[in-house]
């Protein structure tokens, strides 16, 4: 029994020449290994997206109703982001 399954892609120009470059230069051995490099890192991120969300977000989110007085408002929110800026700057 095959454990691998033949599939025809078709990527933008600038991809396929990134596939071909990373193979020309030894990075690689073929065009498929690249993919499959690539593939692996795609859902790598996604289960780590998965597990960040499944973990630290719905506890953030039980936190915040069990506490609702935590919450603050998208403005609120953005003038923190600024200030926190503005002195990330000032601190150089």
């Amino acid at each position: 029994m095959r454990t691998t399954t033949q599939l025809s892609v078709t990527l933008p120009n600038e991809m396929a020449e990134a596939v071909k470059s990373r193979v020309a230069s030894g990075e690689y051995a073929s065009e498929s290994e690249v993919i499959r490099d690539g593939l692996r890192t795609l859902l790598a991120r996604d289960a780590a997206m998965e597990h960040w969300l499944r973990t630290e977000v719905v506890a953030a989110y039980d936190e915040l109703e069990a506490n609702p007085t935590w919450a603050i408002t998208s403005t609120q929110l953005r003038q923190r982001l600024a200030q926190r800026q503005s002195d990330r700057i000032h601190q150089g």
